[in-house]
């Protein structure tokens, strides 16, 4: 593999056919300008050509790229962007200070970027020893094994392999430039396209690669300045922003050394950024900038997809950091998701544009407070007991309703598979974390339904079980019931039944609290999340104790109508939880009302969710009316 022949032109030069997709298009005229921006400093010096065929690519660069620019859809940006790119060939004609023409060609390729929005950050952070390993197995040849460009090879190229180490030409350089020249190739050169490794292999190689030029010292360095400086760290939030971020751009917002120790420490290690803001909502960003171009070409449909795909694939993966740390924020950003998804069907241009924006700016806050700080341990300690305790009450709930009323009818027996289908759902938990950490992704749209559907199966049930207790608890005659009915009534089947309510209840909450211990996972926070599991665990245990404990000292009477309040009152709850899953999972429309959200509560702030609610709550009074109506005549006729 040889990366960059010196001025050599890319794989998809002027004299290659376009690609037939916009998104490739626009990475094509980001590459072209990328080019520019490093290399023109090597061709012209204070108004003099110092080599001419390099001089000659620039012109043609930034000839093919304005050409280039006006084969891509139109939109908003055409014009300034049009403008922008004749600015550049004017000053590349005119031999113009290489500072002026470096800044036009970021500043257009950043442009180009806004306004025709594409990945540019891999999924995960990069495994820098799987990117050693291919550099080794394809690159040391030409390239030589530190990078010096003086592999064996290297005599019989020309153009010559490019030194991978030199600093100058690093220091121009992008991590999202680096994956495209391996994706792409260059053209003339010996550098072939690597399109047929795996994505997150071309990123590992761009990692290591980048890395070169920088020594032990410069990363460790920078790894106490990481920590240290709370501006650095602003500066690179999350790993899209990384992957777009020169050493030069970064000196700019610091100093020269500084941005060499931390551009050296984060290329080495990625994952230092935190698994919450690994991808990050860089993803959500520019899904939510394709959904509104996509407006604007008349593709309602299409643009509403990518709006649910920016909150699915974008941000859903760093909701439980942001929760912990901003609830109120990632309530905003949650909230104004569904508002842009609903509005996109019928909302103006200008309107959709001003909700865009408005999200855009959430965003870049919620980058803000996920970036790593000297709090992280305490915020990691509380997040997890936190989640914890909300994500466990409504389970522990619907375990001692059936434990305590297992034992007030003296059927111990049966405990056993109440006792069985929450042990299991605990080991299906751990299942699931082994195979959503090791096996594959769990997908936004996935971890949705599941919620979605459990919860809207435990309404229904506890929805008939409260309506069966509370008819219970106006009939009168306890022990007579207990003795006589209710051995009969506890048969296998209904043993069976328990069993499936035990494990649904706490499945689907084991499932979403893992999904957010893995996001909260980070290199360092270990201890403190397990902690704040332990004493989670601790509390809910205590609470469980008290529980149970009180309630089977309640009077029948009083034990079945309390019993069957608090049900019905759960099934309210996860009603609302289970159609707002069903909405964030694109499963089912979304019309904002304006009322608070209530999480505990199953409250949020749609029609479709208050009606689900209301709906139930009805079902259950109009069953408690006509339980105490037939308890009342039955009364009378006894």
């Amino acid at each position: 593999m040889v990366l960059l022949g010196a001025g050599a032109p890319l794989g998809a030069s002027a004299s290659a056919q376009p690609p037939a997709d916009t998104a490739a298009k626009a990475k094509q005229v980001w590459q072209l300008l990328d080019y520019v921006a490093v290399d023109y400093v090597g061709a012209v010096s204070q108004g003099a050509v110092l080599k001419e065929s390099e001089y000659a690519e620039m012109q043609e660069f930034a000839a093919t790229a304005r050409r280039q620019l006006g084969e891509l859809p139109r939109g908003d940006a055409s014009a300034s962007l049009q403008r922008e790119a004749a600015q550049l060939q004017a000053s590349v004609a005119a031999k113009a200070d290489p500072a002026v023409v470096v800044k036009q060609a970021q500043q257009l390729a950043a442009d180009v970027l806004k306004g025709y929005p594409f990945p540019v950050a891999p999924s995960a952070a990069p495994d820098l020893a799987k990117g050693a390993s291919l550099f080794q197995a394809q690159c040391v040849g030409c390239h030589g094994t530190r990078g010096h460009g003086d592999g064996p090879l290297a005599a019989t190229l020309e153009p010559k392999p490019t030194a991978l180490s030199e600093p100058g030409r690093a220091r121009e350089r992008t991590l999202f430039a680096l994956h495209q020249i391996i994706s792409n190739g260059v053209n003339g050169t010996a550098m072939a396209s690597f399109a047929s490794l795996p994505e997150q292999d071309r990123w590992a190689l761009a990692f290591f690669v980048g890395t070169l030029p920088y020594s032990q010292d410069d990363k460790l360095a920078g790894e106490k300045l990481w920590h240290s400086n709370a501006d650095l760290r602003q500066a690179i939030p999350s790993l899209d922003a990384l992957t777009q971020t020169s050493e030069h751009a970064l000196a700019e917002r610091s100093d020269e050394a500084s941005a060499k120790a931390v551009t050296a420490y984060l290329r080495s290690h990625p994952q230092a950024l935190g698994a919450a803001t690994i991808g990050g909502t860089g993803v959500a960003k520019a899904k939510l900038k394709e959904s509104l171009a996509l407006v604007e070409h008349g593709d309602r449909m299409a643009a509403k997809q990518l709006a649910l795909s920016a909150y699915l694939d974008g941000f859903e993966p760093v909701e439980p950091a942001l929760a912990t740390r901003d609830r109120a924020l990632f309530e905003k950003i949650e909230a104004g998701m569904v508002a842009y998804r609903a509005a996109i069907g019928s909302a103006s241009l200008d309107a959709l544009r001003s909700s865009e924006q408005g999200l855009q700016k959430l965003l870049d806050e919620a980058d803000a407070a996920l970036a790593p700080s000297a709090n992280d341990a305490a915020a990691a300690f509380v997040g997890a007991l936190t989640i914890l305790l909300r994500e466990g009450l409504e389970a522990l709930l619907v375990l001692v309703a059936m434990v305590a009323f297992l034992k007030k009818a003296e059927r111990r027996d049966v405990l056993v598979y109440v006792h069985a289908g929450w042990i299991l759902a605990l080991a299906a938990g751990g299942v699931t974390w082994a195979v959503a950490t090791y096996l594959v992704v769990v997908s936004g749209a996935s971890r949705e339904l599941t919620e979605a559907f459990s919860s809207l199966f435990a309404a229904v049930v506890l929805l008939g079980v409260g309506m069966w207790m509370h008819q219970k608890s106006v009939a009168g005659r306890w022990q007579v019931y207990l003795k006589e009915k209710l051995s009969a009534a506890l048969n296998k089947r209904t043993a069976w039944f328990l069993f499936s309510l035990a494990f649904i209840a706490v499945y689907r909450e084991v499932f979403e609290t893992v999904l957010f211990y893995a996001a909260l996972w980070t290199e360092g926070n270990g201890w403190p999340l397990l902690a704040g599991l332990g004493t989670g665990v601790a509390l809910l245990g205590i609470l469980a104790i008290v529980l149970v404990r009180t309630s089977t000292r309640l009077p029948i009477r009083q034990f079945f109508a309390a019993s069957s309040l608090l049900v019905a009152v759960l099934a309210v709850v996860l009603a609302g939880k289970g159609i707002a899953g069903l909405q964030e999972a694109g499963l089912l429309a979304t019309s904002p009302i304006a009322i608070p959200r209530i999480d505990i509560l199953g409250i949020y702030p749609s029609w479709q969710t208050l009606l689900g609610q209301v709906s139930v709550l009805l079902a259950v009074v109009v069953a408690f009316v006509f339980n105490i109506r037939s308890a009342r005549i039955a009364t009378k006729n006894a």
